[in-house]
């Protein structure tokens, strides 16, 4: 079963390309084509996409107001956020709002699909390019609702600092396998399956300090 998409751009050319990128993904289709934030709304309460390629800035209603929308109103939707604004604090104010993603258009073409892929299967994504710069800018929040411990958070810490098993073992002096079943065991009680995700859950969670 495929899953569809809606893409939301002011920009017809972006839209054009990224709709033909798609059409070479198996699995994955375009239902519609919105040309601000507003629009999307209104047309993913019709088509009801599996997916919202969402452009940040754009005309009458932004693409942040619109996340906030699809994150309030259909929660089922994934919203893969596709913009031209590399800075960290753009990135992490979506992440933090609910985006289950982000790419940057300038990125290489064979980062959508495997995008796509990540959240269509419920995992996250986040560029390479901006996931280290948004890890130095995030910030302490107020204490997440969680049931790790304290050896977990200080694991789960490093790897979204994208220290390797090996060298979370070696600082901590642990052994490699231990490491790995705290890992497991963070993964299972947040529910979340892959680094990115743990990425996104420790900046918006604020366990990532930026004096880390």
């Amino acid at each position: 079963m495929g899953h569809s998409l809606l893409l939301a751009d002011d920009h017809a050319l972006i839209r054009a390309g990224v709709r033909m990128m798609v059409e070479h993904i198996d699995g994955f289709s375009v239902v519609g084509e919105a040309e601000d934030g507003g629009q999307a709304i209104a047309m993913a309460a019709k088509l009801n996409p599996d997916i919202v390629l969402l452009d940040i800035t754009m005309k009458n209603v932004s693409g942040i107001d619109a996340l906030q929308v699809f994150k309030r109103d259909s929660p089922h939707i994934k919203v893969l956020m596709l913009s031209m604004h590399g800075e960290a604090d753009v990135v992490l104010d979506a992440l933090q709002k609910g985006a289950d993603g982000y790419l940057l258009k300038d990125t290489t073409l064979d980062e959508l699909p495997l995008a796509l892929t990540a959240i269509s299967r419920g995992d996250h994504y986040l560029s390479s390019a901006v996931m280290w710069p948004v890890i130095q800018q995030a910030v302490t929040r107020s204490k997440p609702d969680h049931e790790l411990t304290q050896r977990q958070l200080e694991i789960l810490r490093l790897i979204a600092r994208c220290e390797s098993t090996r060298s979370i073992a070696l600082g901590l002096g642990l052994s490699v396998k231990t490491v790995e079943a705290h890992r497991a065991q963070i993964m299972k009680r947040l529910d979340i399956h892959d680094v990115a995700g743990l990425v996104l859950y420790a900046v918006r969670h604020g366990i990532v300090d930026i004096d880390d």
